[in-house]
């Protein structure tokens, strides 16, 4: 493939009103390829460029997949429903898993070239590596059990239908135009905005959301059918990362180690009232199970055969809060 794409070479980004799949959209756009995003008719527009071509489609709703497809050569599907925590927990399900099995198929009927599929450490092994892949059954809670569903899904179909896709495992992306924000970017705003006295001891892979984007066009470009890259940056302690958030803004950092278990019945609090107002809490019971492990990974895989790089964590940290605080997050 060449490095520079030409207007023939038309790519559909799925999740593009999203925090990692704008950023994906961006990396395609400025290295020519013609991007088309495929968005819900009921999805911000706050990510979305002017230079794309928008498709309205549903992941759940196949007949929409097939017009979002016409045409394309390459697909980057990485729309997901990423809440730790849902009112009803099946969404998550039939977003992440039904929903990929539609747009792949859907794929396979349009004759799509080469595929991307954007799955996440989530289906991994805490400290581990491509080669250490989580089942169901060992997947803490409704999102981790639904990517590893959906994971395997995307692999039985390479295996069994020759679907050409590659799949790539971000770890924690953190950067700018996190709109939502994601679980993290949360936490970078109540810590910025000094609202997080304490800590649990726990740890995360951070890296850069726009690295992270550029890692999904190194996989369309090098990757291998059928084979699983790591796209990650930095493994962190949790304290450092709100230590080094508390210097950027000129805030005291937090000292207070606090033992999950101490959190535990605020978890429940959070999610009773979040049973009644719909809105995902700020803490749940499932993330502080995931707290357990340090979400440390390593991606020795992706820099080495894709040529992946990142660069060092505080640099999307920095971008993150500059773009929350420009968007009106932080007061």
């Amino acid at each position: 493939m060449a490095e520079r794409a030409g207007e023939r070479d038309r790519v559909l980004v799925t999740g593009a009103s999203g925090f990692l799949g704008s950023a994906i959209a961006k990396v395609f756009r400025d290295a020519g390829f013609a991007v088309r995003v495929m968005v819900r008719a009921s999805s911000p527009r706050t990510n979305l460029s002017d230079l794309d071509e928008v498709a309205t489609g549903d992941l759940t709703d196949p007949a929409t997949l097939g017009p979002a497809l016409k045409g394309v050569r390459y697909l980057v599907h990485a729309a997901a429903d990423y809440r730790l925590w849902a009112k009803r927990p099946q969404d998550l399900v039939e977003a992440n898993v039904e929903g990929s099995r539609n747009i792949m198929r859907a794929a396979l009927r349009e004759g799509v070239e080469r595929i991307v599929y954007t799955s996440s450490v989530a289906t991994i092994v805490p400290g581990g590596d491509e080669t250490r892949p989580l089942t169901p059954e060992t997947a803490i809670g409704i999102y981790k059990r639904s990517k590893v569903m959906a994971e395997r899904a995307v692999e039985e179909m390479v295996a069994r239908d020759r679907l050409p896709a590659v799949i790539v495992n971000p770890s924690t992306p953190i950067g700018p135009r996190d709109v939502k924000p994601t679980p993290t970017g949360r936490v970078i705003v109540e810590a910025a905005s000094g609202k997080m006295p304490g800590f649990v001891d726990t740890g995360l892979n951070l890296a850069h959301v726009d690295d992270v984007a550029a890692g999904h066009l190194l996989a369309l470009r090098h990757g291998r059918i059928g084979e699983r890259y790591i796209l990650g940056g930095e493994n962190v302690l949790l304290s450092r990362m709100l230590a080094d958030i508390a210097e950027m803004v000129g805030r005291r950092p937090p000292s207070l180690r606090i033992p999950r278990l101490a959190v535990w019945p605020i978890a429940v609090g959070a999610e009773a009232v979040a049973q009644i107002t719909g809105r995902e809490p700020f803490v749940c019971r499932d993330a502080l199970r995931m707290a357990a492990y340090k979400m440390f990974f390593d991606d020795a895989k992706a820099r080495r055969e894709l040529g992946y790089t990142s660069r060092p964590y505080r640099e999307g940290l920095a971008d993150a809060i500059g773009w929350f605080r420009k968007a009106g997050y932080l007061r």
